[in-house]
């Protein structure tokens, strides 16, 4: 399993320091988070040229929209994640956004020349990028078979939140179904299956530890602003609230 870091609070530098923790990959989460275009743009031409070799950079992009992942991709993204795929005519759009004619879409248009950049071949681009489609709902999970087999996919990524949100069922008990066909074994499957990756949201050490048994690939181990907030409630805990070391006195 790839640890991976989820980036809500739309800020470079935390992104920057997220790269360089140890992690395989940061997902800049331009759909819930704090990201916008511009500060999208700007932790990108961060990045870029200061995450540490082998470190992906990927964007979810707030909606299958060609011209987000075009963008963000032209700024030197390794990746877009595409949230609620719904079915295999979704993932092929997808897939063609990433990707330069003849086998997509993608208009030529780079970006890097702007921050002393190289401009990228584009053969080698279709091999370096990555297209990432999230299955969250029952009609996808019907469909993740025919979703993982098309081609140009490169991942299909689990919200197991939302996923268990549309099952009726709770987060708890989807992780605690592990049996072959249950929802995210199955998930499992169709990406063996179709020689892909799969990935799925974890946010915090427990939950990542069972989705990497299940055999999930690529595991989001931690969310920043979690991180933050639970690092400096820790040091404040360790120190007490009075800076003494002392007892918290409320």
């Amino acid at each position: 399993m790839r640890p991976g870091a989820w980036s809500t609070l739309g800020s470079p530098a935390a992104a920057a320091a997220l790269a360089r923790s140890g992690v395989a990959r940061v997902v800049l989460d331009a759909q819930h988070g704090l990201w916008d275009e511009s500060s999208v743009l700007a932790a990108l031409a961060v990045l870029t040229g200061t995450a540490p070799p082998g470190v992906e950079v990927l964007v979810r992009v707030p909606r299958e929209d060609p011209a987000w992942a075009g963008r963000v991709l032209d700024a030197g993204a390794d990746g877009v994640v595409v949230p609620l795929v719904e079915d295999a005519a979704a993932a092929g759009r997808a897939a063609r956004a990433c990707r330069y004619p003849p086998r997509g879409g993608r208009s030529w248009g780079q970006l890097a020349p702007l921050w002393t950049g190289a401009v990228e071949d584009p053969a080698r681009a279709d091999a370096r990028v990555r297209c990432v489609v999230m299955v969250e709902s029952p009609g996808a999970l019907e469909r993740v078979e025919e979703i993982a087999a098309v081609p140009g996919v490169d991942e299909v990524f689990v919200g197991p939140y939302d996923l268990a949100l549309s099952l009726g069922t709770t987060h708890a008990e989807l992780l605690a179904a592990t049996a072959p066909g249950d929802p995210l074994p199955r998930v499992v499957a169709a990406c063996r299956a179709a020689g892909i990756s799969a990935g799925a949201f974890g946010g915090a050490p427990e939950p990542a530890r069972a989705l990497a048994q299940m055999g999930f690939d690529e595991v989001v181990v931690l969310v920043d602003a979690t991180a933050l907030a639970e690092g400096a409630a820790g040091a404040v805990r360790a120190l007490g609230a009075d800076g003494s070391g002392g007892p918290v006195r409320r």
